[in-house]
């Protein structure tokens, strides 16, 4: 009887195992994680902890007696792979709790192993009090230590860092980043980024500090105390997360033979079949292909894994489906400033050997005589050479995402600037201007194309 192994409980793990379901009524299968909980939203956590809502369990889609219930998956949670061994088609599993090992054959295998937080190497960074943000049990520690915190830092000003800068501000704490290099958002150019951190500092002086680290924390019988930067200051803290990026765990893949990507993600077709035909990955262990550029990538997203996971329980379950590729869209808040970004940035575009015309507006987000009209701003850029659209990154108060999303719809499409002028977009007083600020953004960039030939 054919037996599918799926390694990994959140996003893609649960979300190809229910597909495969769905597709196939009689095949066995059996889901190991090495977590207490699965098939929840970490991309919720940092709302979690901010108070937005209370109880972590509207967090999770399905318990492991639920899922087993309904999907008719053997679940077992706290039971990590510790081996793949392709030639026996077979894992070892260690029990977490007992530290027993045992081996399962399988005919198909899917790694859905996501990524960790990387660790920076900090001295004190053992102290108590200073976290990762990875799972729930990360968010109910920090939570508790929150209730007897004033002080908090956060080590790293990607998402994470700022969507929990507001979840500590929001708690009533004194927080602050600290981001090492010149300008926060490494998924936005220097100029939108700088405007991001005005815009933010604006909002709460000194909640961002750039172009400089912590080099050492310091701590009292144990307990995190300072923190030590590189520039000499010293601050107090009671809390700190380091939040500096996330690595895929694909060790285990490595050492069962199987290939490597960009960053050392499992490199996968577009059936999620890694170079061993009955081996699947997806998710955030997974490499992915960028539509624009064409090139591999690895960036970890939620909505990617799910639609990935999507993709690799058709295929676990015998039929055929393909995942083309991502964008990298992706979008964030900080309190009322919007983050979105889509494709390529110009950085990214010019190290890849685009010749890049870009633009950047600020405008409205709906008719300026609406009394909830608000400011909104975004770059767009496109390649000199065939004037196609490369991507987008916008910040603001008022509709950021819907332009974004405009915009990704047009890269799927290889869309060429004119091509974009020609769009069709809704128009009404209380929800955008006659010429929505994207339409502006790709007049202007007509102009500079024509002008360059």
């Amino acid at each position: 009887m054919e037996h599918i192994i799926i390694i990994g409980g959140v996003a893609a793990g649960t979300k190809a195992a229910a597909k495969a379901r769905r597709e196939n009524a009689d095949i066995k299968m059996t889901l190991f994680t090495n977590e207490k909980h699965m098939s929840y939203s970490a991309c919720g956590l940092p709302f979690f902890i901010g108070g937005e809502f209370k109880d972590y369990h509207q967090l999770v889609e399905y318990t492991k007696e639920n899922f087993e219930h309904d999907m008719n998956v053997k679940v077992h949670t706290l039971h990590e792979c510790v081996a793949i061994n392709p030639q026996q088609n077979s894992v070892s599993i260690k029990n977490l709790q007992t530290n027993e090992t045992s081996e399962h054959t399988y005919t198909k295998l899917l790694i859905a192993t996501g990524a960790r937080p990387f660790i920076p190497e900090i001295e004190g960074k053992e102290l108590q009090n200073v976290f990762k943000i990875r799972n729930l049990e990360d968010a109910f520690a920090i939570i508790e230590t929150m209730k007897k915190s004033k002080k908090a830092l956060i080590i790293g000003g990607g998402y994470i860092g700022i969507e929990m800068l507001e979840a500590f501000l929001r708690q009533g704490l004194d927080a602050k980043i600290i981001e090492k290099t010149p300008h926060i958002m490494p998924t936005l150019d220097i100029d939108v980024a700088d405007h991001l951190k005005d815009m933010m500092l604006e909002e709460y002086p000194n909640c961002v500090i750039t172009s400089d680290n912590v080099t050492k924390f310091i701590g009292e019988n144990g307990v995190l105390k300072k923190a030590e930067l590189q520039s000499g200051m010293v601050l107090d803290t009671d809390l700190a997360l380091l939040s500096v990026g996330v690595r895929p765990n694909s060790e285990i893949a490595k050492e069962a033979g199987i290939e490597l990507g960009v960053a050392n993600s499992i490199k996968v077709n577009k059936h999620m079949q890694t170079n061993i035909p009955n081996i699947y990955a997806a998710g955030d262990c997974a490499e992915k292909t960028n539509i624009v550029s064409n090139q591999p990538v690895w960036v970890p997203l939620g909505s990617t894994a799910n639609k990935e996971g999507r993709v690799a329980g058709v295929n676990l379950a015998g039929k055929d489906a393909e995942f083309e590729g991502i964008l990298g869209s992706a979008i964030t808040k900080f309190f009322d400033i919007k983050i979105a970004t889509t494709g390529l940035i110009e950085k990214t575009a010019k190290d890849l050997g685009y010749d890049v015309a870009s633009v950047v507006i600020h405008s409205k987000d709906k008719a300026g005589y609406m009394h909830d009209a608000q400011p909104i701003c975004i770059k767009v850029i496109a390649d000199k050479k065939t004037k196609r659209l490369l991507g987008a990154q916008g910040i603001g108060y008022g509709d950021i995402d819907k332009r974004i999303n405009i915009i990704a719809s047009s890269l799927s499409s290889k869309m060429t600037v004119k091509e974009y002028i020609n769009i069709d977009i809704t128009y009404a007083p209380p929800f955008s201007k006659a010429i929505d600020i994207t339409t502006t953004a790709a007049y202007q960039l007509d102009k500079i194309l024509e002008n360059q030939t």
